[in-house]
């Protein structure tokens, strides 16, 4: 059986770095992790070619090769997903189709003629699938009634991946997170119960990807990377010998609730064993929104403090923030401006809330009858609103775009970014030193002509990195990494301006909807 992977096309996103990417000479910043665990479930007699069109498109001798043609995606990969599998239908190809977007709307795959739908958690279902294919089916539903234990998943087939094209790898310890934020579909898809691996089975999946060659970043992809804390630092205290006994071969990245910071062992641990970045769903510094968002792990201590002591602990904070949350105030925008100052927090991510498929979110919205027709929503910043809010959405869409684009004004990242850096510990090890690779070198003078000669940020540029190497030396390299990011925001933030303005222009031009009235709010009214 010859098995064609093909992953689906990213729009540009916060995260598709495209300008820092080109300074490297590199195509993706991750690659499809799923896919590639995919393969290594399936019968390894089978035969695989993976096809990442982030990265090239299919052949027409790939095509021709394929028996089966299977694809994953999230729902920001939705359009070209569609497509593809349309593109294989008309190529007389069976077609299987997995991952969250599916997952979340198997029907929107079947109305354009997907064959199989592998949903769910593969661990379960794609035994379904290979018993079927094996029975000589053409088509079938795999679902799961639970969760399978991850203890099982074998190594992901990093083999399949094309390495020059990625900036960092991807591996996964646990999945599920158990808070309850209501917006959130991580929930619905991997439950509220983190699942993880064994400690050997995450460091076998390191040694593949030593043996490999790689020698660069690792995201570890988990929904909650502290989900589990106990399991967590079981790991680390592993993963802190591994990268020892291997000279500091990786410098790992993660996502992680913002409880981390109460933590000071598993940050420490955290530090000792590579990790550099970690990303938080900040949301709001608005309490009354996290209340009402459920987000109650963000409500118990305070936020800036919080994030000020993942600093000094030494991971670079990286921030996620929403507006358009019921009951808002006016100014949302100006608040998550400030507070990102404040807590010298150099990247965020920042969009306007969206209703993803089967949240509770998407629930109570669609029994007040708030949903907009054939808007499924995605978590991409140049997209309006999927449903109605509770004050005008053109308001909204303003404050976003302005907020946007002073988050990423040159020189006010360069101070945040500086003023996070001078603040940050340094780990205690330190890699043994290698000449870096010409790309390398040359992206680096690229940053520094651009930002150090070019722009008005020239003389910031220069004297916080003097500052920096005087004050912090330990976190120079870090630092400057942290500056090159900007290289991708200032374009993407006239993006987000164009595509929202636009966006907002079709919306008012078809007569905007009243902002919505909660139940009690209009009693209130009337008693009055």
């Amino acid at each position: 059986m010859r098995i064609l992977l093909v992953y689906p096309i990213f729009p540009k996103t916060f995260w598709s770095y495209e300008k820092i990417l080109a300074l490297v000479d590199r195509k993706v910043l991750l690659p499809p992790l799923g896919l590639v665990t995919v393969a290594a479930i399936l019968p390894q007699e089978w035969e695989f070619k993976l096809v990442d069109r982030n990265i090239r498109q299919a052949t027409e001798e790939e095509w021709a090769w394929a028996d089966v043609v299977i694809f994953s995606a999230m729902i920001v990969q939705k359009q070209d997903l569609l497509d593809q599998i349309q593109e294989a239908k008309q190529r007389g190809k069976l077609v299987a189709v997995g991952g969250p977007y599916p997952t979340s709307t198997p029907h929107e795959v079947q109305n354009v003629g997907a064959d199989f739908l592998i949903l769910d958690e593969g661990e379960i279902t794609l035994p379904m699938f290979i018993e079927a294919i094996q029975r000589g089916e053409t088509s079938g539903i795999f679902r799961a009634t639970e969760k399978p234990d991850v203890t099982s998943t074998p190594i992901p087939r990093f083999d399949l991946l094309e390495f020059d094209a990625y900036d960092m790898m991807s591996v996964q310890f646990s999945r599920g997170c158990p808070f309850q934020c209501e917006f959130c579909d991580i929930i619905v898809l991997y439950g509220r119960k983190p699942r993880t691996k064994t400690p050997a089975q995450l460091l076998a999946e390191l040694d593949y990807l030593y043996e490999l060659g790689w020698r660069r970043g690792v995201f570890m992809v988990d929904d909650n990377f502290i989900g589990n804390k106990r399991n967590v630092k079981l790991l680390l205290k592993e993963l802190k010998v591994w990268m020892a006994e291997h000279n500091y071969p990786f410098r790992f990245d993660t996502e992680a609730s913002i409880d981390l910071a109460q933590d000071p062992e598993l940050m420490e641990l955290m530090v000792e064993s590579g990790f550099a970045a970690v990303f938080l769903g900040i949301e709001t510094p608005d309490e009354d929104s996290l209340q009402l968002t459920k987000k109650f792990q963000n409500t118990r201590n305070s936020l800036i403090e919080s994030v000020e002591t993942i600093i000094n602990a030494g991971l670079r904070p990286m921030a996620g923030f929403i507006i358009g949350f019921d009951g808002e105030k006016a100014g949302a925008g100006d608040r998550i401006v400030r507070f990102a100052e404040q807590a010298a927090i150099p990247s965020t991510t920042f969009a306007m809330l969206q209703a993803l498929p089967n949240t509770a979110l998407w629930h109570r919205l669609k029994k007040e009858g708030r949903l907009r027709e054939n808007q499924d929503g995605n978590i991409n910043q140049t997209t309006l609103m999927n449903f109605i809010p509770t004050r005008p959405l053109e308001d909204i869409a303003r404050e976003y775009i302005e907020a946007f684009c002073a988050l990423y004004d040159p020189v006010k990242y360069l101070d945040r970014t500086y003023r996070c850096f001078l603040m940050m510990g340094a780990p205690s090890w330190k890699a043994p030193f290698k000449m870096p690779e010409w790309v390398v070198i040359k992206a680096l003078l690229i940053v520094i002509w651009r930002q150090g000669i070019k722009r008005e940020t020239r003389w910031k540029f220069w004297h916080h990195l003097f500052s920096i190497i005087k004050r912090n030396p330990g976190v120079a390299e870090h630092y400057l990494s942290a500056c090159a990011h900007n290289e991708h925001f200032l374009e993407y933030r006239q993006i987000v301006r164009d595509q929202i303005e636009s966006q907002l222009a079709a919306y008012l031009a078809q007569g905007a909807e009243k902002p919505y009235v909660p139940t009690q709010a209009k009693t209130e009214a009337v008693v009055s």
